[in-house]
């Protein structure tokens, strides 16, 4: 097993240090003390599009990849040119072994449907398990307040499903702040956020919400499954991160 590359005092003196500091702080010592050994997942919401912005004024150079599973809205994927147009960012696409009718002939049909928690796992975790190979820590857009398993998170912590170090920098934030902070730096969004859609995953697995609903109601609609499984945190050793 991949030893972490801080030691667990040293993580959790960081998290408690940059606990309610800015993301651009956040993002500054993660640059610091990781890049060029430091990479950024993006699904395109409007909490990694903020992230892209600041990372473009701060460090450009850091990689970012989105996890690209063949059943993306198609805004989505129209929204990469865009960061790239304004930025000069190109985010990496990253993609499963299979295409979507490899897949889908593989299984008998869109296995979405029926097993979404495989689905997940075969077309989001094993890509990301592969792209973060050779880094030490990576950064995630995700808030505190978005769900139970988010807001177990810290601002830096030990991941050890993908075996590096994970870093939050909008873990405190609210949707509000999210937003004002879009609207104020007129940074690029998915279209789909006006028309209904708060959280945006796959296209198969997403659906408007209605007025006072949750944010994340719309993804997976019908069942209790509101994580893909990349930030549900596993735990060890009777209680450990």
């Amino acid at each position: 097993m991949a030893e972490p590359v801080m030691s667990p005092e040293a993580i959790a003196a960081a998290s408690e240090q940059l606990a309610g500091k800015s993301p651009q702080e956040i993002l500054r010592w993660s640059v610091d003390k990781f890049h060029p050994r430091l990479t950024m997942a993006t699904a395109f919401g409007a909490e990694g599009c903020c992230l892209i912005h600041m990372l473009a004024e701060i460090e450009p150079a850091v990689r970012i990849f989105n996890l690209d599973t063949g059943y993306q809205f198609a805004e989505t994927l129209e929204l990469r040119e865009r960061i790239k147009d304004r930025y000069g960012i190109a985010v990496e696409m990253v993609r499963p072994d299979l295409t979507i009718a490899e897949y889908e002939e593989e299984h008998g049909g869109p296995l979405y449907r029926i097993r979404p928690d495989q689905c997940c796992h075969d077309r989001k975790e094993i890509p990301l398990q592969r792209a973060v190979v050779g880094y030490d820590a990576w950064l995630s857009a995700i808030r505190g307040d978005q769900t139970r398993q988010r807001g177990h998170h810290g601002v830096v912590m030990w991941d050890p499903k993908f075996k590096l170090v994970k870093i939050s920098p909008l873990l405190g934030w609210t949707k509000k702040d999210v937003w004002k902070f879009v609207l104020d730096h007129d940074v690029p969004y998915n279209p789909l956020h006006d028309q209904g859609y708060p959280s945006i995953g796959c296209q198969p697995c997403t659906t408007a919400v209605q007025e006072g609903e949750d944010e994340r109601a719309g993804r997976w609609r019908g069942t209790v499954k509101k994580e893909c499984g990349l930030h549900v945190i596993e735990v060890q050793d009777g209680g450990g991160i």
